[in-house]
């Protein structure tokens, strides 16, 4: 499998997901399951088989964070020396022209993206819109809703 992109930021958080669900989530699911094993006839036993889907999840998602941490390619935004360029990491102003209405999003590996957090895939369309454009630029992107027409105000990079 190739290098995936993360941030530092992003590279962060995975790991301490991790953690949490291995040195608690877990734990609490295997407990989850000795009580209700004790509870009996284990056919009918809710509780049970609850947990037993609970510990697919956390299983699921542990080997999931691994895999995705083992092919990373952490990159520091800070050290990138792109100037006012938007590449991966940057974390950009923007204006909509239409509208009026101001917005920042970061550009972030894949598995790191939260449009709720403002953190775009570098492989979504949006982004892919951005990368190369520098601070000043304005350009026009084909949403779903219509064309969208927005100027770059800055470019940082943060780490």
């Amino acid at each position: 499998m190739n290098r995936v992109p993360m941030t530092q930021k992003g590279a962060e958080r995975l790991r301490a997901e991790l953690e949490r669900l291995k040195g608690e989530d877990r734990p609490k699911v295997i407990a989850a399951i000795a009580e209700a094993r004790a509870h009996g006839d284990l056919k009918e036993n809710a509780e049970y088989h609850a947990a037993r889907e609970q510990q697919g999840f956390i299983e699921g998602r542990i080997a999931e964070l691994e895999s995705a941490l083992s092919y990373a390619e952490v990159i520091d935004p800070t050290r990138l020396n792109a100037g006012k360029r938007i590449v991966f990491g940057a974390t950009v102003d923007l204006a909509d022209e239409d509208s009026g209405e101001e917005v920042s999003y970061q550009i972030v590996g894949e598995l790191e993206a939260d449009i709720k957090q403002n953190r775009l895939s570098v492989t979504s369309p949006f982004a892919r819109a951005l990368i190369g454009k520098s601070e000043g630029d304005s350009f026009e992107f084909n949403a779903p809703n219509g064309t969208r027409h927005y100027e770059i105000l800055s470019v940082r990079y943060e780490g």
